[in-house]
């Protein structure tokens, strides 16, 4: 899942160099952690959220299988 955010993120930014991803795994929760660079901030937001909210629709969509919550913090 960690991999999937990043190429989605490199895509879609001026700066791939500087998109981080982390993931911590808690007992029932995955956390995903998007660093990008304050300039492509609203890149990966988008207008009123919808990029923001395509990737977590996509990122829900790939861990339909796992038991766990998966939420992605954008920073």
């Amino acid at each position: 899942m960690k991999e999937l955010i990043e190429v989605i993120a490199k895509s879609l930014v001026d700066s791939p160099d500087e998109v981080v991803v982390t993931q911590t795994e808690e007992a029932d929760e995955i956390i995903i952690e998007l660093h990008v660079a304050s300039s492509d901030m609203g890149k990966v937001i988008g207008k009123q959220g919808r990029i923001a909210k395509a990737i977590r629709c996509v990122l829900k969509a790939a861990t339909v299988n796992e038991k766990k919550k998966v939420t992605l913090e954008i920073q």
